[in-house]
């Protein structure tokens, strides 16, 4: 936090904070572009461009703004809510001694997600594509508006995530019946959520390892070929080719068909475990974490006519019938 309390960074107001949130439920109406437009320069349709930024480097950057939000959003506003009597709405604004522990728990799923995401995940890749600029930039607006409207309503500008009713409205007031089935209802709901989170965040790294299992061992098919044939060939596999120039080498990427796990019913099963996860994290929060439903929902409308472009891909490279009855992201449907 001194670091960026010396480059004099305030968390954002809560008009700012509404504003960008209200913004961000509109990114469908942007995304949707992606379903008249094939041209997405990065992964297995990335081109050649003196644009291109390394895959790895780009993804990291790209990735990790909307996580650094949120913590920072975490220690910041509540510590400056506890000096302000401000409201929202007619509500206290939380300090940090007051804000739930479902609050931080949510936030900590969303940080813990991204760190694998957004550092884990592509240094434990052999290699990556590279990636446009106009994707980075896409990725960084759409981080750190997320960030902002996540960080900023579990740091105490949204109403209180709390399994204990008791917590915000006094016993006294309230017919304790309905209080009490409200609460079991409650403390269901959030253990619901928190176990499909953890399905799909499972699911989605060991879907996510079967791709790297297969780069790996194509990767080292083909450095071995190219040793052999003295050629300078460096690539990860047997089919599906693709060219880049690395210097003054040739770089031929190659693809196989994933087999393990949901991908033998659907080529982008590390698409839909992502969507579990985050349904799952909004159902934890409920429906008063609308942040988390932007998100998903946001989510599913970019990722969705990726997939969907990405099947296309997979049946042009190698035919319709290696594909079999492979879906794209849902299980015999779509």
């Amino acid at each position: 936090m001194s670091l960026l309390s010396s480059f004099h960074l305030d968390p954002v107001s809560k008009d700012t904070w509404v504003q960008v949130t209200t913004v961000f439920q509109y990114f469908p109406l942007i995304a949707v572009i992606q379903w008249f437009v094939s041209y997405y320069p990065a992964g297995k349709t990335s081109i050649i461009s003196r644009l291109n930024l390394p895959g790895k480097l780009a993804w990291i950057t790209m990735e990790v703004p909307g996580f650094i939000i949120v913590l920072y959003y975490m220690c910041s506003i509540p510590l400056r809510n506890k000096n302000i009597n401000s409201s929202l709405d007619g509500r206290i604004m939380l300090a940090w001694n007051e804000l739930p522990a479902e609050n931080i728990v949510l936030a900590a799923l969303f940080v813990i997600h991204y760190v694998y995401r957004a550092i884990i995940g592509p240094l434990l890749n052999p290699s990556m594509s590279p990636i446009h600029i106009s994707i980075w930039c896409s990725a960084i607006i759409f981080q750190l508006m997320n960030g902002v409207s996540i960080g900023g309503f579990l740091a105490g500008f949204g109403p209180a995530i709390t399994t204990d009713i008791s917590r915000i409205e006094p016993l006294k007031e309230i017919n304790l019946t309905p209080i009490f089935w409200q609460k079991i209802l409650s403390q269901w709901r959030w253990k619901l959520g928190i176990i499909i989170w953890l399905f799909g965040f499972t699911a989605n790294i060991y879907h996510d390892e079967i791709l790297r299992d297969i780069r790996r061992s194509l990767r080292k098919e083909a450095q071995n070929r190219a040793q052999s044939e003295k050629s300078g060939l460096v690539g990860e596999g047997k089919e599906g080719e693709k060219m880049f120039k690395n210097g003054n080498i040739c770089v031929k990427k190659l693809y196989r068909i994933p087999e393990r796990g949901l991908f033998r019913y659907i080529l982008f099963p590390h698409y839909l475990t992502e969507w579990i996860e985050w349904a799952g994290w909004w159902i934890a929060g409920g429906y008063v974490f609308f942040p988390a439903r932007t998100f998903l929902i946001n989510e599913i409308t970019t990722m969705l006519p990726r997939a969907i472009q990405g099947w296309n891909w997979y049946k042009e490279k190698f035919g319709k019938e290696r594909l079999g009855n492979r879906k794209a992201i849902i299980p015999g449907v779509l």
